[in-house]
């Protein structure tokens, strides 16, 4: 069971509440995260994996298999 979360959204979000954002959370030991429209599921990443995640986004991720 998550504690309770404090969700953020991306300052590039629009805030219109059809938009489809990223929305992260903290809790003490871990980052969570979830699609906007989807906020049942919520993924819970290894540091090493959300490591990994991000410098793919800040680098572009490859294009398609």
């Amino acid at each position: 069971m998550l504690p309770t979360l404090h969700w953020q959204k991306s300052s590039f979000s629009s805030g219109d509440d059809d938009e489809d954002c990223l929305e992260i959370a903290s809790s003490p030991a871990t980052l969570h995260l979830r699609e906007s429209d989807h906020p049942a599921t919520v993924v819970t990443p290894a540091p090493a994996a959300l490591r990994a995640l991000l410098a793919a986004v800040k680098h572009g991720l490859p294009s398609g298999p």
